[in-house]
């Protein structure tokens, strides 16, 4: 498990981070969400013992990363896929990192084709694209099979199918019962990648919970409803206390919203009263848009967006975290 107790980083009067607990449960991928500036490299940097925190804990299973013998073996990370020396082969580069740690020199071979890097495998690491970069900082990342992760923006420069490639790689290192902590400026792909979101601004935790309650909550979701009765079930829902919104007279299509508007319930009082549905479909607000609503106090720098109200957003969330 990672864990933050109270983590605070101070860099003379600028507070990176500022009283930051949560934790991170097996089994899932948590998404690691935040602004330009909130602090969320910072806080990596001090789970993995690389900054050391003004105040609080960062533990690993309980222990600082300091603490860990053959850490490797327990976490693997990737914070800055330019790390490497650039004379030294992808082969060499974790060679050196196997031996450092104790670990099996066969494991390098098979990390390499993990990744897909076998065949520039003695290729000098400084002359990778990004791309590749991003690769061979993985392999270095799972080189000790750790049950542990933490990728910082891991899609940055990959092609569309490296992006496909580490989504679906995430989600199956998850399935394996790891955890998975995961920064990601990539909102689209911590829609479909993420099950669970710690959210934070300005250093501040804002919220942890899972990926659909976080839209929920913040960006809300209706329930599309076709029907050649349309007026009659229009007017059922209504008795039931949801909204109905129509399209036009003659679209026989609405949009319900409001308490107890989910599929299950209203497919139920259809079938309960006789009525035909064609279509019956929930539709969730986007990703991106909860977490400009719900963040857009603690960006750093605005190029002056319509302002959203972030307050009902906030008290939103805090009413679920």
């Amino acid at each position: 498990m990672i864990e933050t107790r109270g983590l605070t980083k101070r860099y003379g009067s600028t507070l990176s981070v500022d009283n930051l607990t949560f934790t991170v449960a097996p089994g899932r991928v948590t998404g690691f969400l935040g602004p330009n500036g909130a602090g969320k490299s910072t806080t990596m940097r001090m789970i993995l013992g690389l900054d050391r925190a003004t105040s609080g804990q960062a533990l690993i299973n309980g222990k600082p990363y300091g603490d860990l013998v053959d850490p490797l073996r327990t976490v693997g990370a990737l914070l800055d896929a330019k790390w490497v020396h650039p004379n030294r082969s992808a082969r060499d580069h974790l060679r050196w990192l196997a031996r450092s740690n104790r670990l099996p020199a066969g494991r390098v071979d098979g990390v390499l084709n993990q990744v897909g890097l076998t065949e520039v495998a003695d290729r000098r690491a400084g002359a990778f694209s990004l791309g590749m970069s991003q690769r061979l900082g993985i392999a270095a990342a799972l080189l000790g099979d750790p049950g542990i992760l933490l990728f910082d923006e891991p899609v940055n420069g990959l092609d569309p199918e490296g992006i496909v490639w580490i989504r679906e790689f995430m989600i199956n290192l998850a399935s394996e019962g790891r955890i998975v902590l995961v920064s990601s400026h990539l909102l689209s792909e911590m829609a479909m990648t993420a099950t669970d979101l710690i959210v934070i601004g300005r250093g501040r935790l804002i919220t942890q919970c899972t990926t659909e309650g976080f839209v929920d909550r913040v960006s809300g979701s209706n329930v599309r409803v076709q029907s050649p009765q349309i007026g009659k079930f229009s007017e059922l829902l209504r008795q039931q206390g949801m909204l109905v919104t129509a399209s036009g007279d003659d679209d026989p299509t609405v949009m319900v919203t409001g308490a107890g508007a989910n599929t299950a319930r209203i497919g139920d009082l259809a079938a309960e009263n006789g009525i035909a549905l064609h279509e019956l479909s929930l539709h969730r607000g986007s990703l991106e848009d909860a977490f400009i609503k719900i963040t857009g106090g603690d960006v750093e720098y605005s190029a002056g967006h319509p302002t959203r109200d972030r307050s009902q957003a906030s008290a939103l969330v805090a009413a679920g975290r």
